[in-house]
This record gives C-alpha cells, structure tokens and sequence, in this order.
C-alpha cells in the first residue's frame, strides 16, 4: 500500500465495518429507525430488500461522520452523554415494531437533547425532517428541550426546539403502510433505490 493511501484505508475500513454491521438489522421488518419515520416510507420498504446498496463510501459522508465525532469529543468533555441509544416499542395492526435511534449528545440534568447536523447552505436550516426527528428523540425520552447544531463551510447555527407531543403509532402506521412515498420530492434526488422506486420524482427543470 502507498502512504498516501494509508488514512484513506483506515477511513474506509471503519465506515465500511460499521455499515456491514447494521445490515442484518437493515432486513429485519420490524425494526424501525427514528430516521425512517421522517423520511419516504418506501425507502424503508426497499432498503429491507436492498439493504447492500444503502453502503456508499462519500467524501461528504465521511466528513459529516468526522465532524459529529469532534464536537461529541467535545460534548463529552462537558459532561455530556454522546452517542446514546435509544428505543421503545410501538404496536400497529397487531403487530409490534422497535423504534430505534441515536441521540448525538444528551445532558440529562438539563433536560437537554442535541443534534448535530452538517449542510452546505443555512437558506433553508432548521430543515423539516431534522426538527422532527428531534421532535421523535425528545418524545422517547420524555424530555423537553432540544438543540440543533448545523454546521455549515461559513457558519455555525443552533437552533432550540421545544418537545411537541408526537404520536409515535400514526407515524409507524403511516410508514408499514407505505403511504408517504416520497415524503419530501427532494428525496429522490440523493435516493439510493432512486432507480429501483416506481414512485420516484423526476427533478423539474
């Protein structure tokens, strides 16, 4: 190997081993990720029959992973929880589902919830799907306050979101059902299964 080829092995060998490592998880149908809850819920269908095309090496995604392990480097430092785990089971139809996700940073003495999110423009920050992912985090763990941090080339930018109740049953519904497809048109365009989907959305010129 060339050493200059050295950090970019090592980069890939731990995305790579992390995305393998979910894969089983990718197929199960009863599970179910916070972030499949505000997004299209045929992704979630194709993603359990396709879960091999979900991995993707990408510079950006690379780097969104290096900036979220900084800041949480940081956070800890502070006496923040990082990287926590969270879940909680929700029954539709009669049939139980686990709804799973990871909280960036969390300091339970204040109630406080944060996410960190990386964009190239702040034009349309707090994005829809974020604040409602939070809104979910912060209705699992049955607190009130939250934090979005999105990190940007030019600035950076918090924004405070307060707990609205969510009703955790009509959004699993709502995706096991498969009727939010796409949720936003824009979706498609960074669609993995985009040429797979029969709903996919054709950009307008």
């Amino acid at each position: 190997m060339k050493p200059f080829e050295k950090i970019t092995q090592i980069l890939y060998e731990k995305y790579v081993k992390e995305e393998l490592h979910r894969l089983e998880e990718l197929k199960n149908p009863k599970i179910v990720y916070v972030t499949d809850l505000v997004g299209c819920s045929h992704k979630y269908y194709l993603r359990r029959i396709y879960p091999e095309l979900t991995i993707k090496f990408e510079p950006s995604a690379i780097l969104g992973n290096l900036v979220h392990a900084g800041i949480e480097a940081l956070l800890r430092e502070k006496g923040f929880e990082v990287e926590v785990e969270v879940s909680t089971d929700v029954e539709v139809n009669g049939e139980k589902y686990s709804v799973r996700g990871r909280v960036d940073a969390l300091k339970k003495d204040e109630g406080l919830v944060v996410e960190v999110k990386t964009a190239r423009y702040a034009h349309d920050i707090p994005r829809e799907h974020h604040l409602n992912q939070l809104k979910i985090y912060l209705e699992m763990l049955n607190l009130e306050n939250g934090l979005i941090v999105y990190i940007m080339p030019d600035r950076i930018h918090e924004f405070q979101v307060k707990r609205d109740r969510v009703n955790l049953e009509s959004l699993v519904k709502t995706l096991v059902e498969d009727t939010a497809h796409p949720r936003y048109e824009w979706e498609c365009g960074y669609c993995v299964f985009k040429k797979l989907c029969p709903y996919a959305v054709e950009k307008s010129e």
